[in-house]
């Protein structure tokens, strides 16, 4: 997985856990956004530019996240598990 994907990734998880500490509500992405996870409790969203050259290189080193992909912290490192959460918060392997 590269580093770009990886900071993806671990942005989604951070939006997760921020918004479900505090709301527990639904969270979604919204389209020509990036999410970049920089590390325990570094996070930032911006527009993205809308080149088809950059659009090309995002997606040359983009890792497609797989349905019930579950992101956490623990000891301040962000990760991320193939399952999924019951109501209770109970972790589930698919």
């Amino acid at each position: 997985m590269t580093t770009r994907s990886k900071i993806l990734i671990a942005a989604a998880a951070l939006a997760v856990v921020a918004t479900s500490a505090l709301a527990q509500a639904a969270w979604e992405f919204k389209s020509g956004m990036a999410y970049m996870y920089a590390g325990p409790g570094k996070m930032s969203a911006m527009a993205m530019a809308s080149t088809e050259k950059n659009n090309e290189t995002m997606m040359k080193h983009a890792t497609k996240v797989p349905h019930n992909t579950v992101f956490f912290m623990n000891n301040g490192e962000l990760y991320s598990a193939s399952g999924r959460l019951d109501p209770t918060g109970n972790f589930y392997i698919n």
